[in-house]
Order: structure tokens, then sequence, then C-alpha cells
């Protein structure tokens, strides 16, 4: 019989306590390329090993870095002197029986699917190390099971729904890092960040977006353009509520700039050309943002297996199970957590904790005991989602 422990959580709801913070590292930020690239090769290398072994090996290539590079940005365009350097490393199945696979090419190939996404990037402007060996032998024996057994003891942390800070935290930076809005702004790289400080009724928005020096002539074409994309920024933000936004907060005035130092601006759209350097777990958790006034998980999702390794596929299902609780309106605001232990099948965790902030009755608990039973009896349906890329981890 599972553990599964439904209790009244002893807190004010989240659009009830006076203040909240929420952020969201965006795509090309140097921490989320470094998220992006090691879940590349994860799904990349889970594809192969199912489509050549029926199922998903051995593999962890969550330890992640990128070394900062050197760049010379000018108005009209300026070069890269320096590369930046991506380094993944971790443990991966490469000899099944006699048939030996090429994890350094299949990991290369993935890191280059992701630079691709980058549009002022070129192939010069950085450089690829892979460092994956083969795991240990007693979780590869975890592997050599029928029955998909959890390759570390630890845990997953979920909430939902989201709050209005959280959706227009999302809505900005998805906004800002669409196809759509670069074709619109060729001058706006990929490299964001959105800050959002709600205090009671009142939200402040900080972002951070790295300028290409290519589509930008002079300093007063730079303020021109920045102001464009802040009322861009708080046309899409009237949806949930008014905000005050600031772009580029170290900018200085535009009445004293004069030169490129006083401004924010790249080669690339992304900071990681010059100084800033990155690592795989330290942006976004699961849900796609970072929110101190959530509970959440400090685990390294992007990169671990997708079928085994629990501080990955548990994340994503306690975020899963708490916002069909919600759904089904059983409870307004909830937060589910789920532990593992060691050896022990994914579907049977040591415990399952659900906290109902909001909307808790006891005549509840059965129906939301249901869900939680219902989604492990159906973990291996959010496996297959993890690996076609269909769900967030980062």
């Amino acid at each position: 019989m599972r553990d599964i422990v439904i209790e009244k959580a002893k807190r004010l709801p989240i659009e009830k306590q006076a203040v909240e913070i929420v952020e969201r590292k965006g795509l090309g930020h140097p921490d989320t390329i470094c998220d992006a690239v090691c879940e590349a090769v994860s799904r990349k290398l889970s594809k192969y090993y199912l489509e050549h072994f029926g199922k998903v090996l051995h593999h962890n290539v969550d330890k992640g870095l990128l070394v900062a590079g050197k760049s010379m940005p000018k108005f009209g365009g300026g070069s890269v002197v320096k590369p930046f350097k991506i380094i993944v490393a971790g443990r991966a199945t490469s000899q099944l029986g006699k048939e030996k696979i090429n994890v350094g090419k299949i990991a290369i190939e993935a890191v280059r699917d992701v630079m691709k996404n980058f549009h002022m990037l070129e192939q010069e402007h950085y450089k690829i190390e892979i460092e994956i060996e083969e795991g240990a032998g007693n979780l590869q024996e975890v592997f050599r099971s029928n029955v998909e057994l959890a390759n570390d003891t630890s845990f997953g942390v979920g909430y939902a729904p989201y709050s209005r800070t959280e959706n227009l935290v999302l809505a900005i930076s998805d906004m800002l890092n669409s196809k759509a809005f670069i074709k619109k702004f060729p001058a706006v790289g990929e490299d964001i960040k959105v800050m959002a400080l709600r205090e009671r009724d009142e939200i402040k928005v900080t972002v951070a977006v790295a300028f290409i020096d290519k589509y930008i002539s002079g300093i007063e074409e730079y303020y021109e353009v920045k102001e464009k994309i802040r009322e861009e920024i708080k046309r899409k933000a009237k949806k949930y509520g008014e905000c005050d936004v600031i772009v580029n907060a170290l900018d200085k005035p535009a009445f004293e700039a004069k030169s490129i130092d006083d401004v924010y601006l790249t080669v690339t759209g992304l900071s990681a050309e010059m100084g800033d350097d990155g690592q795989v777990g330290r942006g976004n958790r699961v849900n796609g943002l970072i929110t101190p006034c959530r509970e959440m998980s400090l685990e390294a999702a992007a990169g671990k297996n997708p079928t085994r390794h629990v501080g990955k596929l548990y994340n994503v299902l306690a975020n899963i199970i708490a916002s069909d609780i919600v759904k089904q309106g059983l409870a307004n605001e909830c937060y589910v957590k789920i532990l593992s232990r060691i050896g022990s099948p994914v579907n049977e965790p040591q415990a399952v904790s659900v906290q109902i902030v909001d909307g808790f009755t006891l005549g509840k608990k059965n129906e939301i005991k249901a869900v939680v039973e219902s989604w492990l009896d159906r973990i291996n349906e959010v496996i297959p989602l993890i690996v076609d890329g269909k769900l967030r981890i980062y």
C-alpha cells in the first residue's frame, strides 16, 4: 500500500501573501543553455537506446558547464575574439553486448542542434567538450531489471496553479524568446532574464535583454529600440494587470550615455560571448520558473535519465499531479512532494505528501488520493513526453 499523506497546509495562498518574487532565465541565458544542451543529449541518447535496444539504457548527463569567451561588440557589428566553451559531462552506456555506441558523436550532434536555435550564433563562436564515461556497475544493475527502479534516493516537488505573477513572467519570457518577436526586432538576442516583484497588488518587472550590435547603428537607435521593446512588454503585461517595466536597468540614462560601455550590447545576443559563465541546475526549475516564495526542489533535472532518475521524473510528476488536483476542482492551490528510495520501483515511492493550501475539505481526500494513485500507475506515460521534449524541464 502506498504511503500518501493528504493534509491542509498552514500557510497563506500565494496570491494573499504580501510579497512574491518570480524569475525566469531565458533560452539564451548561460545557465539555461547548459540545461538545454544536457537535456538534449539525454533525449538523443534515450531515442537512440529505444530505437536500437527497445529501452532507455543507463545514463546521466546532468553535469554541464559553460565557460564564457571574449568579444568586442561595436555599433554596426563587432566580433567574437575567443569562443565560449560548452562542457557536457556524465555517465552513459557506450556498449551493450557486442554493439558499441558512439556516445560522443550523439552528444555533439545534440549540442549543435540546440545552438542552431540562436539566430546570430555561428559554429566558430563556441567549442564543445564531451566528457561522458561508463557508469558505476551498481547503477547499471538497476537498468537490467524489467521493473523501472529508482537509481537515486531523491525527491520531487510541484505545485499548482501558477500565480498571476508567475504567468506574467512566463508570458513575457516566451514572447521575447519567440521567433516572431525576434523577426520583428532582430536586435533582440535570446539571452534574456525576467524578474518580477509583486508587493500586494503592485508588480514591478525588471527585464535584461542582450542587444545585438549588428542591428544597432548608435546610442540613439539603441534607446529607441529599447523603448519599443519596453512598450511591447507593457502591452503583453496588461492581461495580468498594470505593472512597471524596466529594461536593462544597468544602462546609463539616455542623456548620459556616450559609448557601448554605457549600454548592454553583444555580438551574438548571448552574454556567454563575454564573461558570463553557466552551469546546469542554477536556473529554472522544471516548471520553467525560479520561485523563492514557493516550495521547490534544488535538483538539476536537465540531463538526468527520464525513466529511472527520480530527481527528474518525480519533479515532473509532482507538477502534473498538483495541476490535475486543481483542474479537477479538488483544491484551489496545492503542493505535492514525492520521495523515492534507491532500488525501489519508481511507481512505489517512499511517500507522497499532498498539502492543500486553499480549498481543503475532508470529503475530497479520497478523490485526491485517487488522482495520486492514478498518476503513479501511469507513470510510464510521462516518460515519452519527456523524451519527445513535450514537457518543460527548464
